[in-house]
Formats: structure tokens, sequence, C-alpha cells
């Protein structure tokens, strides 16, 4: 046997990235015609695997996995798995897939990506120059320094949140990538970075008006994915996800330059009420 024929082995081990987790958005189709080809215990093994399978992913070390019924015939199921391994969340992925049994579930859209932070926050030093110009104090007083030792302790709260969140059962899940525009004229990459911190800056503010409504996570995927970010809205009311996007849409760093990619909706189910909503 040649070097090239040598069976692979299993990997030595973990592919975890330097800060943050995988994160990978799997919406599938249901090959009804198949499913129906089952026996009434074949089915019940079939859902009785796959529930376990949940169980134990979602049982692994750091790792999330959310399952809901996609709203529009887009898909049927759809799942968001995070993990640090990416050989795990490799192995996860494929093991889903096949879970209930061959040629039932059909992958029709996926996306990869990694939690990120973002790269226009302000730093302790930023934000005090900006708060000491504010109230024309000096950047040294004692109500500067207070000030931003209370920013600095939010901060470090949304970091981790943003590197290692622990997403909420909220009703709703909306996904949808998007990209940053490069057209003549319009290109986010040639701007210089205070005019596009800046301008991420007022996309912020425009969003956080929608606090304890809408929780969202962007995810990085430039390089890993064909779009260049992921966005994940966790709502309790469809008219608060309609009311974010549209208005936000307004804001110049999305009406200037952004590109959208197709919209996902779902409904977090546990996975009993889901195998009945998609009549498995």
């Amino acid at each position: 046997m040649g070097l090239d024929d040598e069976p692979m082995s299993e990997p030595s081990s973990a592919l975890v990235p330097r800060e943050g987790w995988h994160v990978l958005h799997l919406y599938y189709k249901i090959e009804y015609g198949q499913w129906s080809l089952f026996g009434a215990d074949e089915k019940l093994r079939a859902k009785t695997e796959f529930s376990a399978l949940v169980q134990e992913i979602r049982a692994a070390e750091e790792t999330q996995l959310l399952t809901f019924s996609v709203v529009s015939p887009k898909a049927d199921i759809g799942l968001m798995l995070l993990t640090p391994d990416l050989h795990a969340a490799n192995a996860f992925e494929k093991r889903l897939t096949q879970a209930l049994g061959p040629d039932v579930l059909t992958p029709v859209f996926s996306f990869f990506s990694l939690t990120e932070l973002s790269e226009y926050t302000s730093s302790n030093e930023e934000y005090a120059k900006a708060l000491a110009e504010e109230k024309g104090l000096p950047v040294d007083s004692p109500e500067i320094a207070t000030a931003v030792e209370q920013y600095g302790a939010r901060m470090a709260k949304y970091n981790r949140d943003k590197l290692y969140p622990n997403l909420p059962g909220w009703p709703l899940i909306c996904f949808y990538p998007m990209s940053k525009r490069r057209a003549v004229g319009q290109n986010w990459y040639s701007l210089p970075f205070p005019e596009r911190k800046k301008l991420m800056s007022g996309h912020g503010r425009l969003g956080r008006q929608w606090h304890g409504k809408i929780l969202q996570l962007i995810t990085g995927a430039t390089g890993l994915d064909d779009e260049e970010w992921g966005v994940t809205l966790f709502a309790h009311n469809s008219t608060d996800i309609k009311e974010i996007v549209y208005q936000m849409r307004f804001d110049p760093a999305s009406a200037e330059y952004a590109e959208f990619g197709e919209f996902y909706i779902g409904l977090q189910l546990p996975l009993d009420e889901l195998f009945r909503r998609v009549q498995l």
C-alpha cells in the first residue's frame, strides 16, 4: 500500500480558534416520499436516534444546538450549532444529516462562521478621551476614571457574550448572511478606518433601540463562506424583526454599503413538538 493509500486516522487534537466558537447554520428539506416508505417502528427508531444525537451534542462541552421549524417552504428544519472544535462541528453536522435515515434530510442551505468581536469597539483610552471632551473635564479626572472603569466592566461582559454567547430560547429566530459592498464609489474596504468606525457607531446606536426586544449575534465568515457575516436575530414578536431590519436599512452603513442574502425565519421548538410540526 502506498503512502497515499493509507487510511486516515482520527484527528489527534482539537481544532479550536484562538478566540470564539465555530458556528454552523443548517437548513434541511424533508423528503416525505422517502419517509413514507418507513414502517411505524422504523419511524419511531429514526426519531429516537435523532433525539439521542441532539442530546449527545447538547451535552458536549461548550456546545449549543438550537432546533427550529422553518417558516415558509424554503426549508423544513433548521439547526444552529455552536461548538469550539471544528472537528466536532464537522462530525456533528455529518451525523445530523443522516440521523433520520438515508435520504430523509436534504441540505438546502448552510452557513459556516465564527463568533467574533467588532473591530470598531472603542478602547478604554478612546472612551476616556471622548467622554472628557464631551464633559469638558481633564482626561485624568476622578469622574472620568470612574466612568472608564464602569465602561471597561460593561465591555468585558459584552465581549464575552459576543465570543461565547448563551443563546436564548426565544421563540423566533431570523438568520441572513450579508457582505459589505465593493461597488465603484461605494467600496466599504476603501473607506478610512475612522469613517467606517463612525458609520458603524451610528448603526449600533440605532440597533440598541430594540434592546430587550431583539437579541443579535453577528458572526464572521470572511474566507469561510460565500458571504462575509451571518446575522442571527432572536425575538418574541415577528413585528420587531420586521421593524429592526427595515429601519436599519435606512442607516448609511446599510443603505450605502450592505448587501443582504436570503432570509430564513424559524420557530424554536422542542424536538417532540418539532416532529409534530413537520409531520414526522
